[in-house]
């Protein structure tokens, strides 16, 4: 019988189907027999042996239990995803959880730490429309991002500033029922004892800090860390010299951009446009 053998060496799905398919076949257990133990079907055990189909973090953690392993299925499934963020994230987001002090500065979208699941799931599909990801990726992009949400609930929280281009909440996403759940989210943020909010307004022009998205964060020794990302390049600097002078930068930009009263007037007004 003619079955497809995935190359491990093709993709880190690939990578996982090959350790999958010897796990199963050396304890001598059909895919319908892994479906059954793990809540899904034997289609879907087929599509992740062949590279086909990436596995969720919940199916990873079922099939731990099934095979009776220590997080290595897991553990693969996160190396996985992270082969395909931009260079530098997976290491950022491990370090984010532990932060004492964020500052975001996004544009064109509202930064995923504050964004609403609705809003997050709209990103997504777009995504997946585009052909950029599948939905089981865009599932699990939603999904990472909430576990990064739910670590920066912690007591003592981290004080998180927030610098918004106007752009973040005039360009519509997924409709006005999702932005005006969204702006309504960034309003309640502003209220948090440990955030500020900030809007950068198109008038500030060339005057503007940042053309990328940036994310600075203080650990608990004090060093710092940026991440900076275009579209397709993410960079990583863990080197608190150099990530120096974009502290100067942020403060610059947050002197120039509205105040958090300002800022929420403004994200007010144009809640008041939507449903």
């Amino acid at each position: 019988m003619n079955r497809s053998e995935p190359d491990p060496r093709v993709s880190p799905e690939a990578e996982f189907g090959a350790f999958l398919r010897s796990s199963r076949e050396a304890r001598g257990w059909l895919q319908k027999d892994v479906a059954q133990m793990i809540g899904c079907t034997p289609t879907h055990i087929s599509m992740m042996e062949t590279g086909r189909r990436r596995a969720t973090s919940r199916v990873a953690r079922g099939l731990d239990t099934a095979f009776a392993m220590d997080r290595v299925f897991i553990n693969k499934a996160l190396a996985a995803e992270s082969a395909t963020l931009l260079e530098g994230f997976a290491a950022y987001v491990a370090k984010e959880s532990k932060a004492i002090e964020l500052r975001l500065f996004d544009l064109g979208i509202v930064p995923g730490l504050l964004q609403t699941m609705d809003y997050a799931r709209a990103i997504a599909a777009g995504a997946v429309r585009r052909g950029a990801i599948t939905q089981d990726q865009a599932d699990e992009r939603v999904a990472v991002l909430g576990r990064r949400q739910a670590k920066l609930r912690r007591s003592p929280a981290p004080q998180v500033h927030a610098v918004l281009d106007e752009s973040c909440i005039t360009r519509p996403v997924g409709g006005p029922g999702v932005m005006a759940g969204q702006l309504d989210a960034l309003l309640a943020f502003a209220e948090l004892p440990n955030t500020l909010l900030q809007i950068a307004p198109v008038s500030m022009g060339e005057d503007r800090a940042f053309d990328l998205p940036v994310n600075v964060i203080t650990l608990p020794d004090r060093s710092l860390m940026l991440y900076a990302e275009s579209a397709i390049q993410g960079h990583l600097e863990r080197d608190s010299g150099a990530v120096a002078p974009m502290i100067t930068a942020y403060y610059q930009l947050q002197g120039l951009a509205l105040s958090q009263a300002e800022s929420v007037a403004v994200i007010r007004q144009r809640r008041k446009d939507l449903p």
